[in-house]
């Protein structure tokens, strides 16, 4: 069985070996274990609700309950530009134009911006290679938008997602390489590094401040501004799936996309309903086809757990659980649990006759 569960101390090595074989350009997840330690660490004082709600950075695990291990991770950081400044760029335009001469050119441009400033942000998005398919991502991602809406009070009432820009399989960004390499005197992937561990002061003190005209860069940058790395591709599929759009930010290394939705139109969240858990007396199929399942979540805070049953368990009132789901869930019969669909095909949460 997949269960969904807050972060643990002994999932660290389990962590670590998923982000040696994520490769570069993960970067809010290096392969560096006291980094990582340091991640878990911090999840473990937010849902112990020892650090102020702001900071609070709330790392879900995915864990393959046969086999004993950690097998992905998503995660959700509270609050952004809090305590460092958080940057993008603007995807603008600056007009010029003379009536005399009878020239109007429109020229896109790139503004450093702060706007996400205070918002939440969705994150730290790694499923093991082995446990692609079968909605076991669906599940990954989409179990964050069950916790957003049902602990709202610790979050924005929008948030976004910066997705990863294009790259090559060295790690080298078109975008680094006609813009940011002008202004760091330091590679690509040292410079997303010290921006994803906080180190952000850099960024103010050596990025221009001035409008960045796109027209000057060549056309092996300009062609990546708010385009995702292959491997992203399904993932923003997934958001815009969700309700999520891009808002004219861009990452200001890779020029990756943001995309960002309001909680409340978010589809997991509208589509979700509430129920009562009941036992059943028998086990049913965990095997079936993944369109044919819903997201079953208990609504614990600081041990919050979600895993997948078939949809015909569902009734007017109450979902069947089989013992061993309502163990993994750690709830009890009469205890009210919230269902979403896994899947965008996958058949609505109805009421049974």
């Amino acid at each position: 069985m997949l269960v969904i569960r807050p972060l643990q101390e002994t999932d660290l090595e389990d962590l670590y070996a998923m982000a040696k074989k994520a490769g570069k350009g993960l970067t809010t997840l290096p392969a560096d274990r006291d980094l990582l330690h340091k991640k878990i660490h911090q999840a473990r004082e937010t849902f112990s609700q020892t650090c102020e709600p702001e900071a609070g950075l709330y790392l879900f695990a995915l864990e393959d309950t046969q086999a004993g291990k950690a097998v992905g991770i998503s995660g959700i950081q509270a609050r952004v530009g809090l305590d460092e400044v958080f940057y993008n760029y603007r995807l603008s335009l600056t007009v010029n134009a003379s009536k005399e001469l009878g020239v109007h050119v429109r020229t896109p441009t790139l503004h450093l911006s702060n706007d996400m400033t205070d918002t939440s942000e969705i994150c730290s998005l790694l499923l093991a290679n082995e446990y692609h398919g079968g909605g076991n991502g669906l599940l990954l991602s989409r179990c964050r938008f069950m916790y957003l809406d049902e602990f709202s009070d610790c979050f924005s009432d929008k948030v976004f997602a910066e997705m990863r820009g294009v790259s090559d399989e060295q790690g080298q960004s078109p975008l680094w390489d006609a813009l940011g390499s002008k202004f760091f005197d330091m590679e690509f992937a040292r410079a997303d590094r010290l921006s994803a561990l906080g180190n952000k002061s850099f960024i103010a003190e050596l990025m221009p401040k001035y409008p960045i005209y796109l027209s000057l860069l060549p056309d092996s940058a300009r062609a990546v501004i708010s385009e995702v790395h292959n491997n992203t591709i399904p993932a923003l599929r997934m958001l815009q799936a969700e309700g999520f759009n891009f808002n004219g930010m861009v990452d200001i290394f890779d020029g990756g996309p943001v995309v960002e939705a309001f909680v409340h139109t978010i589809r997991t969240v509208r589509d979700s309903i509430n129920r009562y858990a009941v036992a059943s007396a028998r086990s049913v199929n965990l095997e079936v086809p993944a369109g044919e399942r819903v997201m079953v979540s208990n609504r614990s805070f600081n041990n919050f757990r979600v895993t997948t049953v078939p949809v015909t368990c569902v009734d007017a009132e109450t979902v069947s659980l089989p013992p061993e789901v309502m163990a993994a869930l750690q709830v009890e019969p009469g205890d009210p649990v919230r269902l979403a669909p896994l899947k965008d095909n996958a058949r609505p949460v109805q009421t049974a006759n």
